[in-house]
């Protein structure tokens, strides 16, 4: 029996300044790569009732997968290939609805690497099939690990409603979080869904979902997640701060 392809949606030429690579300068300078992504799936019901929630918001996508890019520093094209793949093939979360990703296809090219000698890119097609998502039960609800190296780990933590991440530092690890659900307080002070901030080591920090529903963030640890390194402490909401944030989406 032949089988029809699937819908494909693709965003293709998105370009970010970022760490790539495993030599001296290349670990302290961002510099330009290319990402072309096409998503495969069943654009049906999208089509039938016109919301947005049945098929893929593109701009959040965008915004997702250069907070990757950027906050990861991969040390190989392979590593930031394959994290891009698995963030777009995870199931969706009960705070951003939509539809299951069934294959993906990922471009990736370091557009400088070789002085204009050549123009080093990776391409790798991934589906479903290829991933066994591990989720870990928390206190304060789950961790989906996405994908981890040694140098970096990409995790979604999803917090149950009406549940608190407790305060807590890290000393060994640097930590990039991007918030994807609207239902957060961070820091004890409301915190919309495509901010993003960064927690240098010893930083303290807290996160409150204040609704009926899970809500959900993205993770980039530098190294990858030490659960040794997790410590709470007893610091009052009224003298947590929060570094300056970004806007992905």
């Amino acid at each position: 029996m032949n089988h029809k392809p699937l819908d494909r949606l693709s965003l293709r030429g998105m370009r970010f300044d970022c760490i790539v690579g495993l030599f001296g300068h290349e670990r302290n300078t961002p510099q330009p790569v290319e990402l072309d992504v096409t998503m495969h799936f069943d654009t049906r019901a999208a089509a039938r009732e016109g919301r947005l929630v049945n098929t893929i918001d593109y701009s959040r996508i965008l915004g997702e997968l250069r907070f990757v890019m950027i906050a990861a520093r991969f040390r190989l094209l392979e590593s930031a290939a394959e994290a891009v793949a698995a963030w777009l093939l995870l199931p969706p979360s009960a705070d951003v609805p939509r539809p299951q990703v069934d294959r993906v296809d990922v471009r990736l090219t370091k557009l400088v690497a070789l002085s204009g000698a050549a123009v080093p890119t990776i391409e790798i097609h991934r589906d479903t099939s290829d991933y066994a998502f591990v989720t870990e039960p928390k206190s304060f609800g789950f961790v989906d690990v996405v994908f981890e190296t040694k140098e970096c780990g990409v995790y979604r933590e999803r917090i149950h409603a009406k549940t608190v991440l407790p305060t807590h530092v890290h000393q060994q690890i640097d930590e990039s979080e991007l918030v994807l659900g609207d239902g957060f307080l961070l820091q004890g002070e409301p915190v919309s869904a495509g901010m993003a901030h960064t927690w240098p080591r010893g930083f303290a920090h807290r996160y409150e979902n204040t609704t009926d529903v899970e809500q959900s963030f993205l993770c980039i640890d530098r190294p990858a997640f030490i659960p040794s390194d997790e410590v709470e402490v007893d610091v009052p909401i009224a003298q947590l701060s929060r570094p300056e944030g970004t806007r992905f989406f």
